[in-house]
């Protein structure tokens, strides 16, 4: 038997290892389990690529052994196993090379997991010490003496050959003292291993055998049924419903599902399901994103932000990498060229997915944009790359079709020769913006209006600026511009003869409105208001508000109907009577309380309108 001692840094660095690095115990099992896979999968390519290799493959496995009077749990596997010098040069000499200048890192940053340490074999090994005050591995490559490595974790390790030990690689946790008030952390539990192993390494391609306490044959704990990996001409629907019930806790049957195969040099599987039923957090800041990240069939994380936008939260499933670039405890991946390539696969196909169902089960997308289409929305601030594919899958409200939302390619499909606009207005509801009198002069001349009224649709509006050449543009802001050169020039007559009384009632309304102009988009109503192209919507500041932010009041521009009785009567009694008059200064108040009332907006002093239209009213009865 040798004693060896690790590098000076070894000590420090199991023990930052054990208490800053992994944020669940549990993960020790998943590497060991992981190492065995490993080793397995080695000497199936080993004996592949020489023939000469003497070695056993007729039942290759990982067994974990409890024994729960010892304290002990043993990973066992007959795989590649290792010689002497890689015991040495790998797992004993963890602290190798550049280890003080990772430990000053390590020390610098604030969160240990953002170093990327997974690369340094031995790491995931060494997080047996979370849970043991001694580890034995023993250990025979098919070509070599067997060897045991024994350790502490402390400044020294122990190596000796070992003549009859079995092909492959064992590992002997010597459990440290159990916890009475941890009765979760009970390692000695085959409930416990069973649960850890299920959750972590169930779709590992190799049987996990767990021994029974009672003597019995040891049964196999892990399910193996990975379904990406497998054919899809072998999979059936009934197959894809039961894993997607286990990845979602959904016991509806998805709406979709969705199979990628990435090839090349970064290689990955990926098993998507779209959901049929919005979950009820689809909008609360809580929820979590639904796809899980495995490496070689090891799971690793649950809610994968990485791998799927905010603005797809709702899809499910599993991603199945090959290779990865990982962190030292495999809880965080790092930000890499891989990831985003990966992530940038999965939103294309996802949203060309929908696209397919647009086409051929329009039944089916009707559901998702009804369950999905107002999270998918987010999608137009988040992600301008994607913007054009989420437009072409979007469907809105139209004045069109009562009952039936329009796609905007449709829309385009259906405008006016000369029309370069996409109208659109937005509102609380379908009922406000039908009602709203901006809408009159676009109904009465055929224009199609979309009706937006997602809290979402008020920012994403004026973030997006077109759609096939066609820009956005609201028929409650700036100018609507419906006029046929006639009706222009009429328009300046007017504007000539109403001057001097518009500009009495910008000046009368001065504390409350921008501007007061005539308007080209009023047939019946006497008067509303507009905003300017880039203000805020009534509707966007109260969002603002409400989310605390404080913003200056917004003043808009109220229009006048000069073909409304109300509107003439007012100008003629103005030419008449002049603007001093009371009478008419509390008029020129009420005609700009009604048009806020009739597109469901606040007055800025209810008491006093309704005091004025009583007054008013009285007088004329």
């Amino acid at each position: 038997m040798e004693t060896l001692e690790f590098q000076s840094e070894a000590r420090q660095l199991l023990r930052l290892m054990i208490h800053s690095v992994y944020s669940n115990k549990d993960t020790f099992l998943r590497e060991l389990v992981s190492n065995a896979s490993d080793a397995l999968d080695k000497l199936r390519l080993e004996t592949f690529r020489d023939k000469d290799l003497v070695a056993d493959t007729s039942d290759l496995h990982v067994a974990v052994e409890v024994d729960r009077e010892a304290r002990t749990l043993t990973v066992r596997d007959n795989g590649i196993g290792m010689t002497r010098d890689e015991v040495i040069g790998l797992i004993g000499t963890i602290a190798k090379s550049g280890t003080a200048e990772f430990l000053q890192k390590l020390k610098e940053s604030k969160d240990a997991a953002s170093q990327d340490l997974i690369g340094q074999f031995g790491i995931g090994f060494y997080s047996s010490f979370m849970v043991a005050d001694k580890v034995t591995l023993v250990t025979r490559h098919p070509r070599a003496e067997g060897v045991r490595w024994e350790s502490t974790g402390e400044g020294t390790y122990t190596i000796e050959d070992v003549a009859d030990a079995p092909q492959g690689t064992s590992v002997t946790l010597h459990l440290k003292p159990a916890d009475p008030e941890d009765h979760l952390a009970d390692y000695t539990s085959t409930a416990k291993i069973t649960e850890i192993v299920k959750r972590y390494a169930d779709f590992i391609t190799w049987p996990i055998r767990l021994a029974k306490e009672d003597g019995a044959e040891p049964t196999t704990i892990n399910s193996r049924k990975a379904l990406w990996a497998r054919p899809a001409s072998e999979v059936t629907e009934d197959e894809y419903a039961e894993f997607y019930r286990h990845v979602s806790h959904d016991w509806n049957k998805p709406l979709e599902t969705i199979r990628m195969h990435g090839e090349g040099v970064f290689e990955y599987q990926a098993l998507l399901f779209i959901p049929s039923q919005a979950p009820l957090d689809l909008f609360m800041r809580e929820r979590k994103r639904g796809v899980q990240l495995y490496v070689k069939r090891v799971f690793i994380m649950d809610d994968c932000e990485e791998l799927m936008p905010e603005y797809l939260r709702f899809v499910k499933g599993v991603v199945d990498a090959q290779d990865l670039s990982l962190n030292v405890s495999r809880e965080l991946l790092q930000q890499d060229r891989q990831i985003q390539l990966v992530r940038r696969r999965l939103v294309k196909k996802v949203l060309s997915t929908v696209k397919g169902l647009m086409a051929d089960k329009p039944e089916s997308y009707e559901t998702f944009w009804r369950e999905f289409g107002g999270a998918v929305k987010e999608g137009l601030l988040s992600d301008p790359d994607n913007r054009d594919a989420i437009l072409d899958i979007a469907s809105f409200a139209s004045t069109a079709d009562a009952g039936k939302p329009t796609t905007l390619a449709a829309y385009v499909e259906r405008m006016k020769d000369d029309q370069q606009h996409v109208y659109y207005m937005t509102g609380d509801s379908r009922a406000t913006v039908e009602n709203s009198p901006h809408l009159e002069a676009l109904r009465a001349k055929g224009f199609e209006v979309l009706i937006l009224t997602d809290p979402i649709d008020e920012m994403w509006v004026d973030a997006v600026p077109g759609y096939r050449g066609k820009t956005f543009q609201s028929i409650a802001k700036g100018q609507v511009d419906l006029e046929t050169e006639e009706e222009k020039a009429r328009a300046q007559e007017r504007q000539k003869d109403f001057a001097d009384f518009l500009e009495w009632m910008s000046t009368t309304l001065t504390d409350r409105v921008k501007e007061v102009r005539l308007s080209s988009r009023l047939t019946t109503s006497p008067a509303c208001v507009v905003g300017d192209a880039h203000d805020l919507t009534p509707t966007l500041e109260k969002m603002y508000r409400a989310m605390g932010q404080e913003l200056p009041p917004v003043k808009r521009i109220l229009e006048l109907n000069p073909d409304h009785a109300l509107i003439t009567g007012l100008h003629k009694a103005f030419a008449d009577r002049g603007g001093e008059d009371a009478s008419l200064v509390e008029s020129a108040e009420l005609v700009h309380g009604l048009a806020l009332l009739a597109e469901g907006g606040d007055l800025p002093d209810p008491s006093r309108f309704v005091r004025l239209l009583a007054e008013h009213l009285e007088r004329t009865l």
